[in-house]
């Protein structure tokens, strides 16, 4: 444990050394709150809430989160830098635990500054702030998900803009997966349990439930699968690589 703490502190402290971190969280708030007030209507819709907010939140995850987890792995291979990571008396998994761990709380930290928000809907009436803490909770669980798959990708690429766009991609599938016209192309010839199955891998359906205040279990275990699932493939990938 303390070997993967000091992985995730010498990841997390490499984020403020560049203007990464502060481009990031700058462009980030920007958009939330762009997003909130103007698209979303915050002040049009006369409610005191933050789902306008949420509702957002996946899309803007969807571009900005791979900018981040494009060059945990892919930079370390382009520099060689990995070979040497490789060297040190680690396992595998204490370094991708370690550099997730640390993407994943600047990430959690960008989300929570956008606690204005949360001032302004309370300023402006009565919400539901226990719906709205579990939106955020809903947030980090989508956020660790997005991660955890472009950290397995970008092992598998020595080009960050490569990683980048192929994360995009595969999450992109994910947030797709639940919508109408992706299940209908399935439905003509899948079984019913296949479209359950496809409709159930929707980060958009257990995010949207979590954000409207409902914290059920089994979106948490979900989400948490998702998490280890592409954490493991990422040590399989490291492993094919480190081979070759």
């Amino acid at each position: 444990m303390n070997t993967t703490l000091a992985i995730a502190r010498r990841e997390f402290r490499s984020y403020f050394s560049t203007p990464l971190a502060y481009v990031f969280i700058v462009i980030y708030l920007a958009l939330s709150s762009w997003f909130t007030f103007y698209l979303g209507g915050l002040y049009e819709r006369n409610q005191a809430d933050l789902l306008p907010f949420f509702n957002y939140q996946p899309w803007l995850f969807l571009i900005l989160i791979p900018s981040i987890s494009m060059r945990l792995w892919a930079e370390e291979r382009k520099t060689g830098s990995i070979e040497l990571l490789m060297t040190l008396p680690i396992s595998m998994w204490q370094a991708i635990i370690g550099k997730f761990f640390a993407a994943w709380l600047f990430t959690s930290i960008a989300i929570f500054l956008t606690f204005p928000l949360w001032l302004t809907v309370n300023y402006l009436g009565s919400p539901d702030n226990g719906a709205i803490f579990a939106g955020y909770i809903g947030c980090i669980f989508l956020a660790g998900a997005f991660l955890s798959i472009g950290s397995c990708i970008s092992a598998a690429n020595r080009n960050q803009v490569v990683a980048f766009i192929v994360t995009i991609l595969v999450c992109l599938i994910f947030l797709l997966s639940g919508f109408p016209m992706v299940l209908d192309f399935f439905s003509g010839w899948a079984p019913k349990l296949i479209l359950d199955a496809i409709a159930g891998l929707s980060f958009l359906s257990h995010f949207t439930s979590i954000s409207k205040g409902v914290i059920d279990i089994r979106d948490i275990i979900y989400f948490v699968i998702i998490i280890s699932g592409w954490l493991y493939a990422n040590t399989l990938v490291l492993e094919i690589k480190k081979g070759t």
